[in-house]
């Protein structure tokens, strides 16, 4: 009889993997959106699941390296329409 709960440590490196492979795809569909809607809560966000894939090791590197680029192009094109239409924000 075993009383007490085995101990389980770190996740395992397939698990820590498909985390990340999972986050790379999140933060290219995340910035593919946000350049339509809500670009200046998607945009940061998909940046910051971007860098934590690549940080840890997805092999996923390209849609990272998409959701990374989408996530900038994001603020960017925040900052562009805000200069254009010299409000705070911006609207279709």
């Amino acid at each position: 009889m075993q009383l007490t709960a085995p101990a389980t440590g770190r996740p395992t490196a397939p698990a820590r993997n498909r985390d990340a492979d999972g986050m790379a795809v999140a933060s290219f569909i995340l910035g593919l959106l946000g350049l339509l809607v809500l670009n200046i809560f998607l945009g940061p966000v998909a940046i910051a699941l971007a860098a934590v894939s690549l940080w840890r090791g997805t092999s996923r590197r390209g849609r990272a390296c998409l959701g990374l680029t989408l996530g900038v192009a994001d603020l960017a094109v925040l900052l562009i329409a805000m200069q254009i239409s010299n409000t705070v924000s911006w609207s279709l």
